[in-house]
Parts: structure tokens; C-alpha cells; sequence
């Protein structure tokens, strides 16, 4: 097997084993199933292909274990990109000795090989080498062989016209020995271990921001050691070090830090075998071997260690920020949905109007307006008649209400219109409108909506996602939708291919029918981009609707290699085949055929019939190609074909007359809807323009983790009360409804992650602005809230 890297070129075999046996490691999986996974992907295979329909020939690695590995994948491919290039680099100079080779070789991170080619790597003129052209580096040899060496003496021999003196000639020295020990990869790596370990970041205010820092007031004077600060945390400093309120420096416990020698300059001492340097009894030539191991750690090392493990730091926050972005991002994807209901769309708004949509079963706008129940026009009258004629005229079954400014208004409007006729039997829906103004400005709505006013098209966009939240929020930038903390402060690049694959996943996981969906829909199937997508949407548009998966084949540029990847997540409703509406991929037809053979059976009777497939075994059809997962997985669509994967139709109520924070009282017991969860707890929109926050510590009455073990985006919940702070704005709720009191916390807790909008604010960062820090222990409201973003 070969192996191409990203950037072309095709490793050898020992790169490639390297890298197999690194992820085989790393996975928990053997190397065969490595191998295998990387051959499909190396062959343009896709995560949610080669995960439904390669299962024999990875041994059923899921998409999660793919989807790390494609990543860890790219990683490793650069690292051995780069190990080849310092080989060469070192190899060309003619340094190469054995043992370095062997250590290069051996090397498992990139920062292990760049510690390795420091020594080697062409620099600018350092102070180093311009002792070095002086004559000096015997000098420094000296010094460090000889412990009975006296430094004065031996530095007289070395002043010439271009030394001019002792001290001139021991500071050279000692700089060709600072760059040496400096670029020690031992000795690095064992600091680094140590710092990461031991060492503390350390925050103050910069002088003269107080004032304009006072939402970061709480990290004026912080520490914490480095390797428990949380992400949320993490990015709450470099936040503010990034406005230039808060400055962070990396350090010790301060019992350490004042001691003399200071701890990493007795490492370097110790590792480099230099004995007796800081005794009282030390002789001259120790007590200046001893400087130059303060020299290196507080001229060179120190500053290069902040640097690296601050971004150290930030990159495994960012990480974690990621992470818990795109799998609130999959919650919300993977909503319920309402299902093919005609939806009528409000679109909440105060002085502007309700901007109103009508939809039918398929999503086909049927009907607009304006409404202005609200001040200052108050034509309730009148907007109620207006509704009530749309409601009769299209036969809605559902009301999609925005959650954003006059939500709960808007819901007292649609409450009435219920109340006046029940002959509709309408249900009343809150949806998150989250992103709805992006879409509603994109060229994508404008495209598909050319004549309707810009405010009209959220309205299509609030009722769509009620009707099927994944086939709408695909038509939005992932990072709009705003169920992320401090995503405008992440890495966006890394961001955005995280999304793009949840994105992905979500939909493959569902299916797509190819005869409804939208063109960013058909974009995000295996195998598909947004040409193919549009050439489908345009064959479709001339032709009628597709009768069968084969007449894909017709469509201009759809090769075979297209129909492979994207054919079993296509879905063909009403065709001339039933196997084209489920998840059967067309290369396995024969099996199904086979099947019927034996059971003496119709497709049409067949398929969703349980009853029908009694006395054969998924055993009984395995061939050299299907093996049994594949088989098995068609005798679950013959038995239930198209399923989908997404939770049952569900919604929160929320309390009549509870609509604002004053309406809240302690103890009150509430409906709500999960519209974020960070690490440190969920917010919970509960009807009052701003969303309460659960700290982790209320989530349950056990010890949770991770808060995602208990709750997801989108998830109904029932909550209580606890504290409710009018003059800032926030709200605290516990999901252990027996407690009676908040829970005080320790300071920090919940410190430094951004917070949820209130009221479903559309799109925006729900963690831009700046942050605040951990509130003393007790105070429930300053401590469930402390370091939120506002």
C-alpha cells in the first residue's frame, strides 16, 4: 500500500508504518482495520461511506473512530513530511550521525523533532556565533570540562583586537554554552514535562485598565496551574490578553520561585550532569557555570517556554471548544422534527411587525404577510383576522414562533388565534431562530427567494426548521448558528472543518430524499458538492422527479465513483423500486434479491414487514463481498426501511404568564428548552428573553462530568428556580428540583466559558465582549455566573 501525503508526495514504508502503528495505538483498533480505513479514504472513500458501507473491510470501525483518525491521520502525514526534510536537512550538512538518525527516527511529536533539529537549523547571526568567529568556543570548553578551571585566567588568553577583554571573552562564552544547553532536546523535553506538570499562569491587570477591563475584573490578580485551567477558562484570558486588559506570564508556586537556585535552573544543572554549582563552598569556575545556567533559564529558556506552552494551552482549549461546539452542533442538527406539516412562520418583532410565512407539507412557500400586534400600531384585531385567513385559506397544522425580541408577545397572539377557533386545532411551537437573519441575507435565500423582502424570508426559515431542523440549518454557516463559547476567538480554519464534518455526518445519518431537497442539502451528501448538487436540482427541474436511483447516472458529471459514495444515502420516495427509499446501497441488491429468492417473496410485500423474513438468517447470505454486518444491516431496512435516527417530536411549554425575569419567582418550577452546553453547565431557555443557566453541579443529583452525559441541545427539561439577579440580567436554575437552596460553589467553578444568548439572539457570538472570573465560594448568583461572557 502506498501512502500520499496531503501535499503530494508518497511516503515510505517506514513512514507508513510508523504511522499505522501510531494510530493502531492510539485508536484501540489493529493495524489491519488502519490500513484498510486509510486505503478507502486515500481512494476519495468518505467518512459516512466507508462507515455504513465498508464495515467488512474495516472490521465496523464507527464514524467516530474515522473521523479521529482522518484527523490524527493529517497530523501524523505532516509530521512525517517534515521528519524527512530534517533528515535531509541534517544529512546535507554532513551531521548526521547514527544515534541522531535513530532519535529523529524514533521521535512521536513534532515539537520532539524540532527540539532534535535546533542544534541544526540554519538561524540568523546569533551572539553565539559571533563568539564562536571571535575564537571563543575552546574557551567555553574549557570552562565546562575543566571543574578546577579558573575563569579569569583562562579568558586572559583570549582577548585580542576583536575580544576586549575578560569579560568580554566569559560573556561570549557563555553565550556559545546558553544556545548549546538551550538547544539541548533532553533537556527541553524535561523542562517541559516539569513546567506543564508544576508551573502556574499567572494574570494581573495592565496598568491604567481597571476601568475598562471591569469584565475581566476577576483575573486582575488569578493564578492557576496550567494543566487543570479549563478551556472556557483558558480563552477567557487570552481574551483579555488579546484587548490588552489582563497580562499572563507563566511561573511557579511562589514557594517555589523564590528559592534559590530557582527549580528549572537546578533541572538544567542536573540534567546537563553539572555537580556543585551552588554551593556556598562552589569554586569561581562552578559559581560561573552556575550563572550561565541562570542565563539560559531566564534569557532563553523562560521566554520561549511561555510562548510555546501559552499556545500550548490555547490550542488544547480551542480543542476542547471545538469539540463541545460541533456536538452541540449534532444535537441540534439532529432535532426532532415536526415532520411534512403545514407550517405557519412568526417571525417575532416589536415596532417592525411580526413578519408571518405560510408553508405546505413539502416546504413550498404558499403565503406572506405583516402584522402588527405590537406596539405602537396594537392592531390585535387585525392581525388576528390575518392569521385566522391564512390559517383557513392553507390549512396549517403548526405555528413556528421565533424565539427572539416579543417572543413570548407573539405567543400570546397565537395562543388567541387558538383560543378563537378551535376549529383549526393548531399547535403553537418556540423554535430557536438562531442564524435565521444569516440566512435570511445570504445569497443562497436571495436565490431562492429573488421577489421576497429580506425580514419575510426568516418567517420561510422559523417554519422550515420546525418541519426538519437538519434540512434548514444546512443552509446556514455552522458558526452562525451560535451553540459554541468564544467561537470567534478559535482557530476558524480548524473550526470550520469540524462543523463541515459534523455537518456531514448529521445528514448522512438521516438520509436525503433526492426529489425535495435543496441544493445545500444534496452538497453535504457523501460524494456529492455543490456542482453536482445544483446539476441534480437543475436535471430535476427539467425532467420531473427522479423514479429510481439509477436516473442519477443521467445527470451531467455524476460518475460512477459519485454513485458509489452518495447512492445509499439518497432516497428515491414513490419510485419504481421500494429499495431506493431505504438505506440499501444499490451495489447490494443481489443480496436482497437472493433474499426474496428464498422467502418466495415480493419486494413490495416484503419490505417493512417483519413477519415476512421469519425462518431466514442474515447467515444464510453471506458472500465473498457482503459480509455478515452488511447482511444484517439489510434485514433491519427490509424490516423497517428509512429509519430515522432522530428522536421523537417533542415540545417544552412554556408557563402561561411568565415572560419576563420580574414574572420569575425562587422555587418556581419550569418547562424548558436546552439551547447550549458548555463544560461547565446548560442554558436553558425557559420563555423570558434570557436563558437560565444550570451549573454542572445542578445538573443531577450524581457527580457529573461532562455535561453532555446529561442533557443535549434541543432537549425539553424541567428546571427550578434558584436566584434570579434583575440588575445583571441572569438567572440560575437547578435541575434537582428537591434543593432548596443554591448549591455554593468553589470560586472558579464556572469561570471564563461565554454564555448563552438570551431570547435567541440571531446568529451572533454568544460569547463576544468580555469576561469576568471566579466570584468568591457561596453566593450562588456571582458564583453560578462567574467569568460568562456577555
Amino acid at each position: 500500500m502506498s501512502m500520499v501525503t496531503d501535499r503530494g508526495g508518497v511516503l515510505d514504508a517506514q513512514a507508513q508504518s510508523r504511522i499505522i502503528a501510531q494510530l493502531t495505538e492510539e485508536l484501540g483498533a489493529r493495524a489491519t482495520q488502519i490500513s484498510a480505513a486509510i486505503e478507502l479514504m486515500d481512494s476519495g472513500a468518505t467518512v459516512p461511506f466507508i462507515a455504513r458501507y465498508r464495515k467488512e473491510v474495516t472490521g465496523g470501525l464507527d464514524d467516530t473512530v474515522l473521523r479521529n483518525l482522518e484527523v490524527r491521520l493529517e497530523y501524523l502525514r505532516d509530521m512525517e513530511t517534515r521528519r524527512a526534510a530534517i533528515l535531509s536537512s541534517i544529512d546535507s550538512q554532513g551531521k548526521l550521525t547514527p544515534e541522531l538518525q535513530q532519535a529523529i527516527s524514533t521521535a512521536d511529536t513534532k515539537q520532539r523533532l524540532e527540539d532534535l533539529y535546533a542544534p541544526y537549523k540554519p538561524k540568523r547571526r546569533t551572539r553565539a556565533q559571533i563568539a564562536r568567529e571571535a575564537g571563543l568556543e575552546p574557551l567555553a570548553d574549557a570552562l565546562l570540562a575543566d571543574a578546577s578551571a579558573d575563569p579569569a585566567a583562562l579568558a586572559a588568553g583570549y582577548v585580542t583586537a576583536e575580544v576586549a577583554d575578560v569579560k568580554a571573552a566569559l560573556d561570549g562564552a557563555r553565550d556559545i554554552l546558553t544556545e548549546r544547553f538551550a538547544e539541548d532536546a533532553d533537556l527541553l523535553e524535561n523542562l517541559r514535562t516539569f513546567l506543564w506538570n508544576t508551573g502556574l499562569v499567572y494574570s494581573k491587570v495592565a496598568d491604567g485598565k481597571e476601568t475598562e477591563g471591569a469584565n475581566f475584573r476577576d483575573w486582575f490578580d488569578f493564578n492557576e496551574p496550567l494543566r487543570t485551567l479549563p478551556s472556557h477558562r483558558v480563552l477567557a484570558l487570552m481574551r483579555g490578553r488579546q484587548q490588552g486588559v489582563l497580562e499572563l506570564r507563566l511561573g511557579l508556586d511562589p514557594e517555589l520561585d523564590t528559592q534559590v537556585p530557582h527549580p528549572c535552573v537546578a533541572r538544567i544543572a542536573a540534567v546537563l550532569k553539572l555537580k556543585g554549582l551552588f554551593g556556598l563552598d562552589a569554586s569561581p569556575r562552578d559559581k560561573w557555570l552556575g550563572e550561565v545556567c541562570r542565563w539560559t533559564w531566564r534569557v532563553k529558556l523562560l521566554p520561549g517556554f511561555e510562548t510555546e506552552l501559552f499556545s500550548r494551552l490555547r490550542d488544547e482549549a480551542e480543542a476542547e471548544a471545538i469539540r463541545v461546539f460541533a456536538m452541540n452542533l449534532k444535537d441540534l442538527l439532529l432535532a426532532a422534527p415536526a415532520g411534512p406539516k403545514s407550517v405557519l412562520g412568526l417571525d417575532p418583532g416589536i415596532r417592525t411587525g411580526v413578519k408571518v410565512a405560510a408553508i405546505d407539507r413539502t416546504g413550498k412557500l404558499l403565503d406572506t404577510s405583516t402584522v402588527y400586534p405590537h406596539e405602537p400600531r396594537r392592531d390585535w384585531e387585525g392581525s388576528l383576522e390575518t392569521l385566522a385567513r391564512i390559517v383557513r385559506k392553507h390549512q396549517i397544522e403548526l405555528i413556528a414562533i421565533g424565539n427572539g425580541t416579543a417572543s413570548r408577545e407573539t405567543e400570546k397572539l397565537a395562543a388567541d388565534l387558538m383560543k378563537r377557533y378551535p376549529e383549526f386545532k393548531l399547535t403553537k411551537i418556540v423554535v430557536s431562530e438562531a442564524g435565521a437573519s444569516v440566512y435570511s441575507a445570504s445569497e443562497l435565500a436571495a436565490n431562492e427567494f429573488p421577489d421576497l423582502d429580506v425580514s419575510l424570508r426568516g418567517a420561510v426559515s422559523i417554519a422550515r426548521r420546525l418541519q426538519d431542523p437538519l434540512a434548514e440549518l444546512v443552509k446556514i454557516d455552522p458558526k452562525s448558528i451560535g451553540v459554541g463559547q468564544y467561537q470567534h476567538d478559535l482557530n476558524q480554519r480548524e473550526l470550520a472543518k469540524m462543523l463541515d464534518s459534523i455537518v456531514e455526518d448529521c445528514v448522512n445519518a438521516v438520509g436525503v430524499d433526492v426529489n425535495t431537497a435543496s441544493a445545500p442539502l444534496l452538497a453535504r451528501v457523501s460524494g456529492l458538492n455543490a456542482t453536482l448538487a445544483k446539476n441534480i436540482v437543475t436535471w430535476r427541474d427539467a425532467n420531473g422527479a427522479f423514479r429510481s436511483r439509477a436516473k442519477l447516472k443521467d445527470v451531467p458529471r455524476f460518475g460512477e465513483k459519485a454513485f458509489e459514495q452518495a447512492a445509499g444515502f439518497l432516497r428515491v420516495a414513490n419510485g419504481d423500486n421500494p429499495l431506493d427509499c431505504s438505506s440499501v446501497h444499490p451495489e447490494a441488491y443481489p443480496v436482497v434479491e437472493r433474499i426474496l429468492a428464498r422467502i418466495q417473496g415480493d419486494i413490495r410485500t416484503v419490505i417493512g414487514n417483519k413477519e415476512a423474513l421469519k425462518g431466514v438468517s442474515p447467515t444464510q447470505f453471506t458472500d465473498d463481498r457482503f459480509g455478515l454486518p452488511t447482511v444484517k444491516d439489510i434485514f433491519s431496512e427490509l424490516e423497517k426501511p428509512g429509519r430515522d435516527p432522530r428522536p421523537e417530536f417533542k415540545t417544552a411549554t412554556f408557563m402561561d404568564g411568565v415572560e419576563t425575569l420580574k414574572d420569575l419567582t425562587v422555587g418556581m418550577v419550569l418547562e424548558g428548552v436546552v439551547t447550549n452546553v458548555a463544560n461547565f453547565g446548560a442554558f436553558v431557555d425557559i420563555g423570558v428573553h434570557q436563558d437560565g443557566l444550570v451549573h454542572i453541579s445542578a445538573l443531577a443529583e450524581k457527580f457529573v462530568k461532562d455535561p453532555r452525559d446529561v442533557v443535549r441541545v434541543g432537549q425539553t427539561v424541567t428546571v427550578k428556580v434558584q436566584e434570579v439577579d434583575l440588575q445583571r440580567q441572569r438567572v440560575a436554575l437547578t435541575m434537582r428540583l428537591n434543593d432548596d437552596a443554591p448549591v455554593a460553589r468553589r470560586s472558579g467553578d464556572d469561570a471564563g466559558a461565554g454564555r448563552s444568548g438570551g431570547g435567541g439572539g440571531r446568529g451572533r457570538d454568544r460569547n463576544a465582549g468580555g469576561g469576568s472570573a471566579p466570584a468568591p465560594a457561596g453566593g450562588a448568583m456571582a458564583a453560578a455566573f462567574a467569568k460568562l461572557k456577555r
